[in-house]
């Protein structure tokens, strides 16, 4: 996020793209709500389903899924048509605005609509209301990132925010929501293949030799690796034999179920690290047994890129460990020098190495946390980014065209399927652990428009079988008004319903996120 969850509420526009807040993000859902009560802000909800925050919104923008690119490029085209863009923030602040407004050109309300579904003066009226904003935040989540143009269409929304000068400022900014509560700091600490920690790139040789000097290393790779959405195919082709999974599920959760488990299976050595027996720990070759959140002590870093610290309420039970010890045992095994006797050490280590974080000491974490970047021990830490300017020097404002989605409906599957969660579970390795939680919510549902259940015979909570390229499950039918006819929806948390199976794995080219939010299905009444 380049803004913070606390300004939200002083927005005077909040404008929520790909993002079922209230259901997977409930505690910011609550700010976007005291915003609209307490200091009456526009709200501008996108997305293909009717959500919660719909009920709230001044502002519905129902489009087709995957069409995010061609009403932001038609949001633009307006603003500058009516010539509401922000002159002085463009001049002093970015590049490329001729560009920009020559593409936009071809994005008229009625071209927006044919692609979108959008209504015209809809989206002529959040155009103009986000143009004349004191004070506009964008919030997206993983309706905008799980598609073939997932960076495309973060790019468009920077795009957006950058037209109308909302960066740089409070209760600005483009903000993306994180799935979990440490989704930041694993991308900080370097979980990505082509960074070290605080994304210092590994084919920089200065950095490498920073890094492999601390490690006591001769040298480091400088090549980039392999995603993980990358590496299940390298496995089927036999270039990776060995893989080593910690707190992660693919078998849940990465799309084109079937796949992955070709993957893991064709491996020669399978390596999970986790609490619980999940569906990819049962294909392991060893089974390592992590210690859950309330036994670890360290630090987390959220959405808003807040460290924060956590202490440990137990021990760890039986003979789990917390993730980092088992870790150093391994390498210490292989004859690699680490000898950490606490997390503090780790953390110290790492900010050593990674200027954004360097003044964020232990000490200084208390109650709140600390928000990067914080290069000094007498900085505050950051509340937004960008204040007094981009890192680059000028944003880029670039140009981009409208790509369809890869997979579109046909005679032979006429449905176009959306995933996402629920508020009542995770993945589903833990949650689904808690009785009370699957008392609230037991098992999938295929949400089903009434149109379509009244065309195809289909009873509210009757059994139906969705078939896609890929595969076929069978799952209980949600007759409902939330859902436009055409469109099917359901969550991905329950195993017994791998809803993955049906999902596309194509990929965005650059970020190599696979296309979720939209596949093409049949659905079958079962037989009596």
């Amino acid at each position: 996020m380049t803004n913070s969850i606390e300004e939200i509420i002083q927005a005077d526009v909040i404008v929520m793209i790909g993002t079922n807040t209230t259901e997977a993000h409930p505690i910011i859902a609550h700010s976007i709500k005291r915003a609209v009560e307490q200091t009456r802000a526009k709200l501008v909800v996108v997305d293909p389903r009717h959500i919660d925050l719909v009920n709230q919104a001044n502002y519905w923008l129902r489009l087709r899924p995957g069409t995010d690119i061609a009403w932001l490029n038609g949001a633009m085209h307006w603003i500058i048509e009516n010539n509401l863009h922000d002159k002085k923030f463009i001049e002093e602040r970015c590049e490329g605005f001729d560009k920009l407004a020559a593409l936009v050109k071809n994005y008229t309300p009625e071209r927006v609509e044919q692609i979108t579904g959008i209504a015209p003066a809809d989206l002529k009226a959040v155009a103009e209301l986000i143009a004349r904003a004191k004070n506009a935040t964008f919030l997206y989540c993983l309706g905008i990132t799980e598609h073939t143009t997932g960076v495309d269409n973060v790019m468009s929304i920077s795009n957006l925010a950058m037209l109308t000068g909302n960066l740089g400022r409070p209760s600005t900014g483009v903000n993306p929501l994180r799935g979990q509560n440490n989704v930041q700091g694993a991308c900080d600490m370097g979980c990505l293949p082509n960074v070290f920690p605080g994304y210092q790139p590994v084919n920089n040789p200065e950095i490498g030799k920073k890094f492999a000097a601390a490690w006591g290393a001769d040298s480091l790779p400088d090549k980039p690796g392999l995603t993980m959405t990358d590496l299940f195919p390298a496995a089927t082709r036999g270039e990776v034999r060995g893989v080593y999974i910690m707190g992660e599920d693919p078998m849940v959760t990465d799309a084109n179920t079937a796949h992955i488990e070709k993957a893991l299976r064709s491996l020669e050595f399978l390596v999970v690290q986790d609490i619980f027996l999940t569906p990819t720990a049962k294909l392991a070759h060893v089974v390592l047994p992590a210690s859950s959140w309330a036994e670890k002590d360290g630090t987390f870093t959220n959405t808003e890129r807040r460290i924060q610290r956590v202490r440990a309420a137990i021990p760890s039970v039986g003979d789990s460990l917390p993730d980092w010890q088992i870790v150093q045992e391994i390498a210490r095994r292989m004859g690699v020098r680490m000898n950490f006797s606490t997390s503090q050490e780790v953390w110290d280590e790492m900010r050593s190495l990674t200027p954004s974080y360097h003044g964020i000491a232990y000490s200084r974490l208390g109650k709140r946390g600390i928000q990067w970047p914080c290069p000094s021990l007498d900085h505050p830490g950051t509340q937004f980014l960008h204040a007094g300017g981009f890192p680059r020097g000028k944003g880029i404002l670039t140009p981009i065209e409208y790509k369809p989605p890869i997979e579109g409906v046909d005679q032979e599957y006429p449905f176009t399927l959306m995933t996402g969660r629920m508020q009542y579970h995770y993945h589903g390795s833990m949650t689904r652990r808690s009785q009370p939680l699957n008392l609230l919510a037991p098992e999938a549902l295929l949400e089903i428009s009434l149109e379509d259940a009244s065309k195809l015979g289909i009873s509210d909570r009757e059994m139906v079988a969705v078939s896609s390229r890929r595969g076929r499950i069978e799952i209980r039918a949600d007759v409902t008004k939330k859902l436009a006819p055409g469109m099917l929806y359901t969550t991905f948390h329950f195993a017994e319903t791998p809803v993955n199976r049906l999902t596309n794995d194509a990929m965005d080219p650059v970020a190599r996120t696979p296309e979720f939010k939209k596949c093409a299905v049949r659905i079958e009444k079962l037989p009596v």
